[in-house]
């Protein structure tokens, strides 16, 4: 596909189609990698936290959101890893790492991002961050601005996802249903490989969270779903929705760049222009038939993106 560039732009559209194909094109990079040589704890005040570090050149450390792991980012690891040291981590009570020692709060997280990044020797780097990862790297780039070079927010959550924002209300069900929740995700977590393979098993596991489920490849999907019913998913989701971001934005000194769904059914489209609006030195791109996690439905566009960000 052509180089996708934002120069000169504070706003652009990614047609869906031939310049932004849905899914991986192809045998996906990161089916080849032993990502046993690349995994390690990493001991911080709340507890060890799983981590993936591979590559070398400039640094960019990638942050999931709510029901999320670090394979969210596969698509992007394997293909950086080339021209940059990535990192990706499970945040505690995600993915392999255990409930940390203290209460799970955004600010917690971005303490301990701050923490990581010492532990690995990394002073600073761009911080890639989605949904609630998205909160937490603005939150770390207002409160440790030397850590954070660039950030990129893919479908932040931050702005309607508050408890008293008018799209708050979408979200407040889930704390009713916190066992079903659980169980339902866990289910999903434990069987993901044959979920996966189902096409309509598939779309009910993340038909929420992605525009066309049954499009990608069985695989990448099955490590979204395994994700599901994690412990720090509740109290994640209670810190998330009282946490205040958006009258802080202002505060985000480097340049931002906000990717978003247009289909994006958890977060709406409508945040990107807010945040994009807020964060002085910010630049939007909308990808078309799109949902809440570009970086997985449209990889191809999404890394050639990242990469002319990170350059430029």
């Amino acid at each position: 596909m052509p180089p996708v560039s934002l120069q000169g732009q504070r706003f652009k559209r990614i047609a869906a189609g031939a310049d932004a194909p849905y899914g991986p094109s192809g045998r996906s990079p990161w089916l080849e990698v032993d990502w046993s040589r690349h995994q390690r704890w990493v001991p911080t005040g709340g507890g060890p936290v799983n981590t993936i570090d591979l590559g070398s050149g400039p640094p960019v450390l990638f942050v999931h959101g709510l029901s999320g792991s670090w394979t969210n980012w596969l698509e992007q690891l394997a293909a950086l890893a080339g021209s940059h040291r990535v990192i990706a981590l499970d945040l505690p009570g995600f993915g392999h790492s255990p409930m940390p020692s203290h209460p799970v709060t955004m600010a917690a997280y971005a303490s301990m991002l701050d923490e990581i990044m010492g532990e690995l020797g990394v002073p600073s780097a761009a911080l890639v961050g989605n949904s609630m990862g998205g909160l937490i790297s603005c939150e770390l780039a207002i409160s440790f601005p030397e850590r954070v070079e660039r950030l990129v927010l893919v479908s932040a959550a931050g702005i309607s996802t508050r408890r008293d924002a008018p799209g708050g209300a979408n979200l407040i069900w889930m704390q009713r249903l916190e066992r079903a929740l659980s169980g339902g995700g866990g289910y999903f977590a434990r069987h993901s490989v044959t979920v996966a393979r189902h096409r309509r098993l598939r779309e009910a596991g993340l038909a929420l969270f992605v525009a066309h489920p049954g499009m990608l490849p069985p695989a990448l999907a099955s490590e979204m779903i395994r994700g599901a019913g994690k412990p720090g998913f509740m109290s994640a989701l209670r810190s998330m929705m009282g946490h205040e971001l958006r009258s802080r934005l202002e505060l985000i000194g480097c340049p931002t760049l906000v990717v978003w769904g247009e289909r994006d059914r958890a977060v709406s489209v409508r945040d990107g222009h807010v945040f994009s609006e807020l964060i002085p030195d910010a630049r939007l791109v909308v990808f078309e038939d799109t949902g809440h996690i570009a970086m997985v439905e449209r990889p191809a566009a999404f890394n050639a993106l990242l990469e002319d960000f990170l350059s430029s």
